[in-house]
């Protein structure tokens, strides 16, 4: 097996560009943070149909790709890699993160407080389209923005055989001459960038959630000091992941995560309301298919209540920043897949994960709203949402066990988001790799320690948001990296398949 070799000029352009960027944008938090914020919001009012467009338009360009003859079109020689559980369970710890653990719990009360359409606040119809909107954010629109680079990114490393695993590679049937040079390093060099942004916010969400489940059960004021310790913790555990690759190290973790998510929504969904979150998910299942087109275009262009623009747009921009990531990872553990099988499994795994989650969490917190149980929207604007959570998690019987059962699943959750990051981001700077090879272990330590450090610094200055918020300001170049995406699949099978278009 030859030996594997970095991309000097990605690896170092990356290292410096995402060190001296957060550097100054920490320096100049005060100036960086109003400008980078009305900068994001002019991108989600301004962009808001463009979004919409792209993401209806992947869905449907997916659903043709699955179905049409170039479905059965196979992604390398031999048997899959992976068991069918073990790959969907990598593709969906590393797309979700523990985001899902707070969303699904947090999104169904935000929109019982500001609902859409110029609903009351807080009445019975704002009840009704709690879970409903959470349910559309997460399925099938979300996971057709991360399926589709998945598509072309395998197709050019397995079907192209083009031994490098990098989102230049696969804009190479649109770029053409261009692929190989210095516009080619800087989109490589954007989808690093945007994925440490991606990172940012995961770990921003994650880590002061479960800070506020270790204050809880050990009894410690949460601080600045615990949270780096949390982050440290995560580092070891993401690290030695990485550090022992694919077969023995993610594929591992990603198995683990996903039967303790499954464990703690069977027990949250048997010992809460059970006919309750039933009812209420077929109501909100209900109305989200009945109104999919609707909340899928809506911009909301006369009353301007900034609501499709604040949480469908920005996720969309958000998940179209971390999509390259997700796209890069899964194309590498999907060999021996085919096309249809590709797109199906990403589209239904990571949709129905959300959708349980949302189901049971979503439907277990609104039950407590609802009911006068716990006030939980008060609590999550007088202490914030982790504080929010902590208290949900108390209502539940059993809480002693549930409480650090949560933690260690968040932990985990987080760490193999981190882990194929890792992986992947060495893999981009890597400058050929066969798909029998993984990157090199120093080198996915280095990123590995990059990031921790990054999460660190960031934590201590309070700057985190200022990164998050770049990351949704990367989505504007991925945009039109979707767009060449595009323009790279279909020139590649009209030329690679001719005989199927008759």
């Amino acid at each position: 097996m030859g030996k594997v070799r970095i991309d000097p000029m990605v690896f170092w352009t990356s290292l410096v560009v995402i060190f001296g960027a957060t550097v100054m944008l920490v320096l100049n938090r005060k100036v960086a943070e109003p400008y980078l914020d009305s900068l994001m919001s002019s991108i989600t009012y301004k962009m808001d149909w463009s979004f919409q467009f792209l993401t209806i338009g992947l869905f449907i360009l997916l659903i043709w790709l699955a179905f049409s003859r170039y479905g059965k079109i196979k992604l390398g020689e031999g048997k899959p890699e992976f068991s069918n559980f073990s790959w969907g369970a990598m593709l969906f710890t590393a797309g979700m993160g523990t985001s899902i653990m707070y969303w699904s719990m947090m999104e169904p009360v935000y929109y019982f407080m500001g609902p859409p359409f110029g609903i009351e606040p807080e009445s019975s119809e704002a009840a009704e389209w709690a879970v409903t909107y959470g349910l559309f954010h997460w399925g099938i629109s979300a996971w057709a923005l991360y399926a589709f680079p998945t598509v072309v990114i395998a197709y050019s490393y397995f079907v192209k055989k083009t031994p490098s695993l990098k989102m230049s590679v696969a804009l190479s049937g649109a770029l053409g001459k261009y692929a190989n040079g210095w516009l080619a390093k800087l989109i490589d060099v954007l989808v690093i960038w945007s994925l440490v942004g991606g990172l940012g916010t995961s770990l921003g969400l994650g880590v002061p959630m479960m800070s506020s489940v270790v204050g809880e059960i050990f009894g410690i004021q949460e601080s600045l000091g615990l949270n780096i310790v949390i982050v440290i913790c995560i580092t070891i555990i993401y690290s030695a992941s990485a550090y022992l690759g694919l077969h023995k190290g993610i594929k591992r973790l990603a198995d683990i995560n996903v039967y303790m998510a499954l464990a703690l929504a069977i027990f949250v969904f048997l010992v809460g309301p059970t006919l309750f979150i039933l009812s209420y998910f077929s109501n909100s299942f209900g109305l989200m298919l009945q109104n999919f087109l609707f909340m899928s275009f809506h911009t909301d262009p006369i009353n301007k209540s900034g609501f499709p623009q604040g949480w469908t747009v920005f996720y969309w921009a958000w998940f179209a920043a971390t999509a390259p990531f997700l796209g890069l990872f899964v194309a590498k553990i999907s060999k021996g897949r085919t096309i249809r099988e590709l797109i199906t499994h990403v589209l239904l795994w990571g949709s129905i994960g959300g959708w349980i989650y949302f189901m049971v969490f979503g439907g277990y917190t609104m039950n407590l709203q609802l009911n006068d149980i716990l006030p939980v929207k008060d609590i999550l604007n007088e202490k914030g949402g982790p504080a929010a959570v902590v208290e949900i998690l108390k209502s539940l019987p059993l809480s002693a066990i549930v409480l650090p059962f949560f933690l260690v699943l968040g932990i985990i959750f987080l760490s193999t988001s981190l882990d194929s990051a890792t992986y992947i981001i060495a893999a981009i700077a890597t400058k050929e790799l066969r798909d029998d090879q993984d990157p090199a272990r120093w080198h996915r330590m280095v990123w590995g320690a990059m990031l921790a450090v990054i999460a660190v610094s960031l934590m201590l200055i309070g700057g985190l948001r200022v990164i998050q918020t770049s990351a949704v300001i990367v989505s504007v170049p991925i945009f039109i990296i979707y767009l060449l995406l595009i323009v790279s699949l279909l020139r590649w099978l009209k030329k690679d398949f001719p005989k199927t278009e008759n």
